[in-house]
C-alpha cells in the first residue's frame, strides 16, 4: 500500500461501495483496503479509556462480532452492519439516538498513508487541535489502513415497531418519541401521513415491555416489519421485543445477506434537531410529488459531535433519509424540491448521498471549511489524495 501510493499521482481509496455520489471516483488509482489483514487488537493506554484498533477495511458486522465475543460494544450501529469502517467514519454516517454521536465520533486515533508513503499516527489526546478535523475526512487526507475506536462493556437490546403513528403526532411530540428509548427510528412514505416507528431500547433502561399510555397509543406490531410495506422481513433483525445482543439489534438488517442489489438511490439531509417539525411538515405538504419515486424514509436523531465536516458538528440534528427508486431523471427534480424546503431550515447533505445542491457550495455550509482547507494544504499539498467531487468542494486548498 505504502509503495502504490508513493508512486501514484493521485489515488482514492474505495470501501464499501455504499456511497451514492462520486466522492470515491478517481481518474488516478482505485484502492480497496479489505485485501488488508483483519485486525481487532484491544486498547493499552488508560489515558484514552477503553478501545479497540481495528483494519479499515472491515465491516462494522465482521468487528461487531468479535467484540461480542470479548464482552465488548460499539456505542451505536447504522442501518446496516455491511459497511466498511474507514468509509463510514471518513463520511460521517450514523444510526439513531438522541445520546449518540455518529459512527466516527468513537474514533481516537488514527494510521494513514500520507502522499509519500509515509505511516502516519495521529490521536485525539496528542493531537486535539486538529484531530478533530481528520476522522471526517471524505479520504482527503490519505489511505486510512486503521482506526481506534472507543468501546463499551457488551449490552442487550430489544425492539418493537409501532405501526400508524401519525406524521403530526411525530411532529407535535417528536422530542418524546425519539426519546423514549436508547434508539428510534421513523419509517414514512409522507403521502399518507403515517409513520411506522422502530424503538430499541436496552433492556435495563425501564419499561421494557410493550405497552405506553401516550403517543405510542396501541400496542405493538403483533408481527414482525420490514421497512418498507409489502416486503417480507426475513432479512431484518429480530422483533417482537425478544432481546438480543446490541449488534444483532441497532441495525435494521442482519449481517448475513446483501441488503441492496444497487436497485435504489439514496439522499440524506440532516438539519438542526429543533426544525424537525417544520422539515416533517414540508415533507408532507410535498408528499404527492415525493411518493411515485420514494421506496421509503427514514428520520433518525444524531447527537452533536466536535468533527468540523460532520453535519452534526456542535448541534443536535435530525435526519431525513430518502432511499429512492433507481431512475434518476426522475429523482433529481424530487430531491432539488425536499432541498428547496429543507436547505432554509439549516439541512447539510450527507456526505455520500446524492444532493442536488452544486458542490462548490457545500464548503458554505460548515463552519470549519476553512479549517478543512488549510488542513488539506498542509497534509497533501500537491493533491494526491483528491478527484473532482473534493475539488469542487474545496478547490481553494488547491490554488496555486
Amino acid at each position: 500500500m505504502r509503495d502504490v501510493v508513493a508512486s501514484a499521482d493521485r489515488i482514492r481509496a474505495l470501501g464499501s461501495g455504499h456511497s451514492f455520489n462520486r466522492i470515491a471516483d478517481t481518474d488516478g488509482d482505485l484502492v480497496r483496503l479489505d485485501g488488508l489483514p483483519p485486525l481487532v487488537e484491544p486498547g493499552t493506554s488508560a489515558a484514552e479509556g477503553r478501545t479497540v484498533t481495528v483494519g479499515a477495511g472491515m465491516r462494522y458486522g465482521e468487528v461487531a462480532g468479535v467484540l461480542h465475543e470479548a464482552g465488548l460494544a460499539l456505542a451505536n450501529l447504522a442501518s446496516l452492519p455491511h459497511i466498511s469502517v474507514a468509509g463510514c467514519c471518513a463520511t460521517a454516517t450514523h444510526g439513531s439516538g438522541d445520546a449518540e454521536k455518529c459512527l466516527a465520533a468513537a474514533v481516537t486515533a488514527l494510521e494513514y498513508v500520507g502522499p509519500g508513503g509515509e505511516l502516519v499516527e495521529v490521536h485525539r489526546g496528542s493531537d486535539p487541535e486538529t484531530f478533530p478535523g481528520m476522522v471526517v475526512s471524505l479520504g482527503a487526507l490519505g489511505i486510512v489502513t486503521r482506526l481506534t475506536l472507543s468501546v463499551e462493556p457488551s449490552f442487550e437490546v430489544a425492539q418493537h415497531v409501532f405501526t400508524g403513528v401519525p406524521l403530526a403526532r411525530l411532529a407535535s411530540d417528536f422530542d418524546e418519541i425519539f426519546g423514549c428509548a436508547y434508539s428510534v427510528s421513523a419509517f414514512t412514505g409522507y403521502a399518507d401521513g403515517l409513520a411506522r416507528v422502530w424503538v430499541k431500547r436496552r433492556v435495563t433502561e425501564r419499561d421494557a415491555g410493550t405497552r405506553r399510555s401516550g403517543w405510542e397509543g396501541t400496542t405493538p406490531a403483533d408481527c414482525a416489519h420490514h421497512p418498507i410495506p409489502g416486503i417480507e422481513p426475513t432479512h431484518c433483525t429480530e422483533q417482537l421485543g425478544v432481546p438480543g445482543p446490541w449488534h444483532e439489534r441497532l441495525p435494521h438488517f442482519r449481517p448475513d445477506f446483501t441488503p441492496s442489489n444497487g436497485e435504489e438511490l439514496q439522499s440524506e439531509l440532516l438539519l438542526p434537531r429543533s426544525a424537525a417539525p417544520a422539515a416533517l411538515a414540508a415533507l408532507q405538504e410535498l408528499g404527492g410529488r415525493v411518493a411515485p419515486v420514494l421506496q421509503i424514509s427514514e428520520v433518525r436523531t444524531v447527537a452533536a459531535d466536535d468533527l468540523w465536516l460532520s453535519p452534526a458538528y456542535r448541534q443536535d440534528c435530525v435526519a431525513f433519509h430518502f432511499t429512492w427508486v433507481k431512475d434518476a431523471a426522475a429523482v433529481l427534480p424530487v430531491i432539488e424540491a425536499v432541498e428547496e424546503r429543507l436547505l432554509p431550515l439549516g439541512a447539510r447533505p450527507h456526505w455520500g448521498k446524492l444532493t442536488a445542491l452544486p458542490h462548490a457550495e457545500i464548503a458554505g455550509l460548515y463552519e470549519q471549511a476553512g479549517a478543512f482547507r488549510q488542513l488539506l494544504s498542509e497534509r497533501d499539498p500537491h493533491g494526491k489524495f483528491r478527484n473532482p467531487f473534493v475539488d469542487e468542494v474545496f478547490a481553494p486548498a488547491y490554488s496555486g
